[in-house]
């Protein structure tokens, strides 16, 4: 679709400028009638015998002035005067014209059916337009100044004759089709589902849209609109939502669950996935705002509270938090003068816009600034939720009656209608999809297997559904089976993601690090996944180490080394750091830290090396295993070189949070200073001192503090 892009922006109106980029503005006068012969040629010999299924009136009528064109340019080649400067110019916009009616021919011939009916006015418009320019063109060129023969003298001015009596023409056929598409929106938002033979009337008799792989081409083409969408267009994203919703409804309506590339096995699949991968699964690659995140949870914050300290809290776990019986502030550990929660609408309307921005699935709660949600996308029309419904409701169907490959075929489509909205993952769940999915999980197809969990992934997106996907029996276990020996790496990638969303339940955390083999599987993926599922098992695993009794379980399962090796992993590092440092607060994953050699040194160059996030989660790493970790790994992370010009660097270029660990870390240090310093000059007393005693220990780190 590009294409359509490209038209637009090459009106006159809209970039004057562009003739200096496209016009070949350095050619000879016989240089540039050579080029236009060539492109007018090209333009003629190509769409002349092209079947045009809408704006075939217009497409013909705009080859025919083409054709009118070439022999004009024909006779200009033979003319052995220097063309006069009026005429070059002319025929340098003649070039932009010829330019344009290329796009809008292959747009047209290119564009699914669907989308050229939707914007059959719009295209019409873009013909006149076009007839416009090319009657200004004859108008100013100066045919009097150039020899031409009779004939083409006489097809010129009959040329400019039609041009000047032409009025855009709109096809009153296709726009009764276009209104007939709108009114089947109309039926739907008002409760009424239409009948398969008006259905079968307008898809198959009117369109020729005659079976399911047809129809599934024009979905994927609105979708496609729908993400590349400007928006000024019409229509609008919701309507667009609404025709998606529609087609796809009516593609298992008329057609069922024929099916001709199920059978094509991965590659198709990957093709599937190159268009598919949902941005919910990308949205886990960004680095969240520091501010947006709870301290306590970690996570982003959802509904952010006020408490009496002035402190922000995610309203669950500051929650969660004061009906474990504590009376202090969890950060700054002041009693509270009382335990009201205050909405920060300010920082909520933040949150809202940054998720909006970077496509980050967010259900505001209940009672958020209309205004701010009038900042989203579109939400669905009626029309589309009940179109999406009733396709559900027909997949589910299949899930639970069906053939193998019906089944697999409904998986896919779950997957797809799950991908975007919480109202389409709400009413699937409430639907009884999961259960369905489950039993897939195990299918013995990798194509099904896939599907199934792909699509409880992006159902598990939306809150309610987590606690469904939980209760269910067994299917937990099923979407860790998969994670460890699923069919493709796809699939077992998608697994990691599903357990990181279902992980943002503080109540679920402990439950899927004490599930068998999850956490084993996550490691695995940490080590010897693609980048893709390096990421995945990453962001999983920092959400397990937010609860503390998941410490041990994710040493004896190797976890830990898992992410004390991704330190040195670039597209991994920031995150593995993060879970170390919380893994670090405890003395027992102090002391498994500790043990690793390599963490330190890791910590330290993602300290010098890494992203700003990256190096505040480094040095809070390295203060907590000083903290926890005792004397002698506190000793350890002391004789690491380079360090006080590390934390020196970050106390004056470090984030706010980088600067305060980093000064928490430089006095942790100075006084291990004052203590070594003393032992040396003990020793340094003493005739028969030990040779093996590190002399480097004693050489002063004079780090200037600053007031954090």
């Amino acid at each position: 679709m590009a294409a359509a892009a490209i038209f637009s922006s090459l009106r006159r109106r809209r970039s004057p400028s562009l003739e200096a980029f496209l016009a070949p503005v350095d050619l000879s006068n016989v240089a540039l009638v050579q080029t236009l012969r060539i492109v007018a040629t090209e333009l003629v010999s190509r769409f002349s015998e092209k079947s045009f299924f809408f704006q075939r009136r217009n497409s013909r009528s705009l080859i025919r002035k083409l054709e009118v064109c070439l022999v004009f340019l024909d006779c200009l080649k033979d003319i052995d005067a220097t063309l006069p400067h009026t005429a070059l110019l002319c025929l340098k916009e003649l070039y932009l014209l010829l330019y344009r009616s290329k796009i809008l021919l292959d747009y047209c011939s290119e564009s699914s059916k669907l989308w050229l009916l939707l914007q059959n006015q719009t295209i019409s418009g873009h013909f006149n337009d076009l007839n416009l320019e090319l009657l200004t063109f004859l108008d100013v060129f100066p045919l009097e100044e150039v020899e031409l023969g009779v004939d083409v003298r006489e097809q010129v001015e009959l040329l400019q004759k039609q041009l000047r009596r032409t009025r855009m023409f709109i096809d009153e056929h296709v726009e009764t089709l276009r209104t007939r598409f709108l009114s089947f929106l109309d039926e739907f938002e008002n409760g009424l589902l239409p009948n398969q033979r008006e259905l079968r009337e307008f898809f198959v008799d009117k369109l020729g849209i005659r079976n399911a792989k047809s129809c599934r081409t024009e979905i994927e083409f609105l979708e496609e609109q729908i993400v590349n969408h400007d928006g000024d267009v019409e229509p609008t994203v919701a309507v667009l939502n609404g025709f998606v919703a529609f087609t796809r409804y009516s593609r298992f309506f008329l057609f069922g669950f024929e099916e001709d590339d199920i059978d094509s096995g991965a590659g198709n699949q990957k093709k599937l996935k190159k268009n598919l991968i949902m941005q919910e699964i990308a949205d886990t690659f960004l680095t969240i705002p520091r501010d947006f995140c709870c301290p306590i949870s970690l996570d982003l914050m959802k509904d952010p509270v006020i408490i009496s300290t002035g402190q922000t809290y995610d309203r669950s776990s500051i929650t969660r938090w004061l009906e474990e019986g504590h009376n202090t502030c969890p950060k700054s550990g002041q009693m509270l003068v009382h335990t009201r929660l205050a909405p920060n609408r300010a920082l909520g309307n933040l949150i809202m816009q940054w998720c909006i921005a970077h496509g980050v699935p967010y259900d505001p709660p209940e009672g958020m600034d209309a205004s701010v949600e009038s900042y989203a996308m579109a939400s669905p029309t009626r029309a589309a939720l009940k179109a999406n419904r009733a396709t559900a409701m027909i997949l589910i169907q299949q899930l639970s009656i069906g053939s193998q490959d019906a089944k697999t075929i409904a998986a896919r489509e779950i997957r797809l209608l799950a991908k975007t909205g919480k109202e389409n993952r709400a009413f699937i769940a409430e639907a009884g999809a999961i259960p369905h999915l489950q039993k897939l999980l195990t299918s013995p197809n990798p194509v099904a297997q896939e599907n199934s969990v792909t699509a409880m992934l992006n159902l598990s997106i939306y809150d309610k559904n987590k606690s469904l996907i939980m209760s269910e029996v067994g299917c937990l276990g099923s979407i860790t089976k998969v994670l460890r020996s699923g069919h493709s790496t796809e699939a077992r990638e998608n697994a990691a993601a599903t357990l990181f969303s279902l992980s943002a339940v503080h109540d679920y955390k402990k439950r899927i690090a004490e599930e068998g083999g999850a956490v084993e599987a996550l490691a695995g993926l940490l080590r010897d996944g693609t980048p893709r599922g390096k990421k995945d098992a990453v962001t999983a695993l920092f959400n397990l180490s937010t609860h503390t009794e998941n410490c041990v379980r994710m040493i004896d399962a190797g976890a830990v080394t898992a992410l004390v090796e991704a330190l040195g992993n670039e597209g991994v590092a920031e995150e593995a750091a993060g879970a170390l440092a919380l893994v670090v607060r405890q003395p027992i994953g102090a002391e498994a830290v500790g043990k690793d050699e390599r963490a330190v040194a890791g910590l330290m160059a993602m300290m010098r090396c890494g992203t700003p996030r990256g190096k505040e989660n480094a040095v809070a790493a390295l203060l907590e295993l000083c903290r926890s970790g005792g004397a002698a790994t506190t000793e350890q992370v002391f004789k690491a070189p380079a360090l006080a010009g590390l934390l020196q660097m970050l106390l004056f270029t470090g984030t706010k949070r980088a600067r305060r660990k980093a000064a928490s870390l430089a006095r942790v240090f100075q006084r291990c200073e004052q203590v070594a310093m003393h032992y040396a000059y003990a020793s340094n007393s003493t005739p028969n001192r030990d040779s093996s005693f590190p002399s480097e220990v004693s050489v002063p780190i004079s780090i200037s503090v600053p007031v954090v």
